[in-house]
């Protein structure tokens, strides 16, 4: 869920922070993506028991299977590695002790959203039945574990979080392993990446630019400390506590600006207005935010290897029932983009060879008294030039 109204708060106090741009322009770089998110944006475009949203039959294998969030990240992926993207997905661990009261709620939200569909597909009433189906669409550990496998199989690396995602991809960004976290989280901000990418994995027919979001430019634009910019995310509310019910991202923003941190604003806030919850323990919320559960980037491979071709085919189409051609095609795609990808990287270092054009021997001449001679061929050294080597 992230932060509640934080992307908009940072457009409207921070714009400069977030620019928008396009795929192509992260060529070589490493992106560590939240795969979870990933996955769930790829089943509420068919529903996580294969059903379609919009009522057309869903992607299933023989046994009604849904298969949406494969084709999803088979092809997304693809997409990425075209571009000369290193993608690395990271998979979440054991949610932290401080969730179990928003999971619960979600669990919540989801029963009654099942009661609501049950009755909307009595009715007939589409539009009702779309909106429960999203609501309703969860990952689940056999998603994770199949995504797993074809990623593998693809020659994509995947890291195994001990806990939160986008805690992971946070602090493999700021040790510098990847170049940004990619997500739709903006609590990844809150977590101290450096760089968000929001929209990577969005379809193409979306024609959604990428935004880019830095801290250090929203943290200058907004004037407060990383510390001041944790408790701002607390107040505009989180997955971890519940938040001061009347407060607002205005009134937030405001309360930081004039109080400096969330102690202060608790010593002079209207309690009779803005009701604090019992058991504010955002104390604990603000040090999981700074030091988060994560394996040190230190003890992080990342590579990226060739496609087992006989592996894709046996599991996308023997097992999953997928188009053999286009899971072929596919895995061409994988195999020429990597070669390329390669190339590219060395012509970049490298520079484009210089061609050596030798002029042709010019004929000997016989002259009296004089030397025989011959023109003397000129070419142009090969190798780094200054131009080059930038």
């Amino acid at each position: 869920m992230g932060i509640h109204g934080l992307s908009k708060l940072l457009a409207d106090n921070a714009p400069t922070s977030i620019k928008e741009s396009q795929i192509q322009n992260y060529f070589g770089r490493k992106i560590a993506i939240d795969a979870s998110m990933s996955l769930y944006q790829f089943l509420i475009a068919v529903g996580s028991d294969g059903t379609s949203y919009s009522g057309a039959p869903g992607l299933t294998d023989e046994n009604g299977e849904t298969t949406s969030h494969l084709q999803g990240l088979f092809y997304r992926t693809i997409r990425m590695l075209s571009h000369g993207l290193k993608p690395c997905f990271v998979f979440d661990g054991k949610p932290p002790v401080l969730k179990s009261g928003e999971l619960e709620k979600r669990k919540e939200k989801r029963e009654k959203a099942e009661e609501q569909k049950k009755q909307a597909e009595e009715m007939g009433d589409q539009e009702t039945l779309t909106k429960m189906n999203k609501r309703t669409a969860r990952v689940t550990s056999k998603h994770n574990d199949e995504a797993k496998k074809l990623l593998r199989l693809m020659g994509v690396p995947i890291i195994e979080a001990p806990c939160e995602a986008e805690a992971q991809c946070a602090a493999m960004t700021k040790a510098g392993l990847v170049f940004a976290t990619a997500t739709e989280d903006m609590d990844s901000l809150t977590l101290g990446t450096p760089l968000l990418l929001r929209h990577l994995t969005f379809s193409e027919a979306k024609k959604a630019p990428i935004l880019e979001i830095r801290l250090a430019e929203a943290l200058e634009e907004l004037k407060m400390t990383n510390d001041q910019f944790i408790d701002l995310c607390i107040l505009l509310g989180c997955d971890y506590c519940n938040t001061i019910r009347g407060i607002g991202p205005v009134r937030a923003l405001e309360l930081i600006r004039k109080y400096g941190s969330m102690e202060e604003i608790l010593k002079h806030i209207d309690r009779t207005k803005y009701g604090v919850p019992e058991n504010f323990n955002y104390q604990a919320v603000r040090d999981l935010f700074k030091n988060p559960e994560v394996t040190e980037s230190t003890q992080i491979e990342l590579k990226w290897t060739p496609p087992d071709e006989e592996g894709l085919i046996a599991y996308m189409v023997g097992e999953k029932g997928f188009n053999r051609d286009r899971i072929m095609a596919g895995i061409e795609k994988l195999k020429k983009f990597k070669k390329e990808a390669v190339q590219e990287r060395l012509t970049s270092y490298f520079g484009v060879p210089a061609v050596v054009k030798r002029k042709r021997d010019e004929p000997e001449t016989k002259t009296k008294g004089k030397k025989k001679t011959c023109a003397k061929a000129s070419a142009k050294p090969v190798g780094k030039t200054k131009k080059n080597r930038r």
